[in-house]
Order: C-alpha cells, then structure tokens, then sequence
C-alpha cells in the first residue's frame, strides 16, 4: 500500500458519502482515512490492511485492519517532530473511534464513525 492506494481510497469513500447525502462528512472522513492509511505505511509490516466502508443513515463508519501485533496508541507527539498524529487526528476530526484486537491472533480492527449535520428532510404528510 502506498500514496497512490490512499487517494484511491479517499476518492471511492467521497463518491459513496456524496451519492449518500453525507457530503457534509466527506472531509473529516476521508482525514481520519488518510491517517489511518498512511499507520499502516508506516507501521504494519508488509503495509497490507483491509478496509471497510459502512454507511449508514445519518453518517458512516470506516474500519482499517491489519495482523499488526502492536496495538496502535495515540502518541504524544513533540511539536517538531515529523510523525505520531495520526491518531490525535482521528480523534480530533471523527465524532467516536476505537482499536477493536482481534480476539484470537495478533491484529486489530482500527474504525471511526463520521455523523451527518444536515438537517434531515421533513418526513411528508
């Protein structure tokens, strides 16, 4: 996986929220995507994961798993320093996000959940 497979993730998650009327969350969630793409690059060996985009009425939730036997944390990350964000953005741009291990072998689940603002429709009479 590479920069070129995380724009192509971004761009299919855009098409699907602003085909489901979730234009409002598109820019958080494809962030909070980027982020958790761009741990993988980073941190899984082989940078293999596995993606899931579910949506759902009033927002979407976007899973991120890898057989990585580290459990991701947010770090905290020195004002110079160049990585250990991610996460902290996750955080700062979703409305709820968790790190789910895989009960039995190494990996974990990393998702986050992106709520709708808009104003739903009036229902009619």
């Amino acid at each position: 996986m590479g920069a070129h497979s995380a724009r192509h993730l971004r761009r299919i998650l855009r098409l699907h929220l602003v085909r489901s009327d979730l234009r409002d969350v598109a820019d958080a969630a494809e962030l909070a995507l980027t982020e958790l793409v761009a741990n993988v690059v980073r941190q899984v060996p082989g940078r293999r994961c596995r993606v899931c985009f579910q949506l759902r009425p009033g927002g979407v939730r976007v899973e991120v798993a890898d057989d990585c036997p580290e459990l991701p944390v947010p770090a905290a990350a020195d004002a110079l320093d160049e990585g250990g964000r991610g996460l902290v953005i996750v955080a700062a741009v979703a409305d709820r996000w968790g790190v789910a291990p895989y009960p039995a072998g190494p990996g974990e689940t990393v998702w986050f959940e992106c709520l709708s603002r808009a104003v739903p429709p009036a229902p009619r009479p």
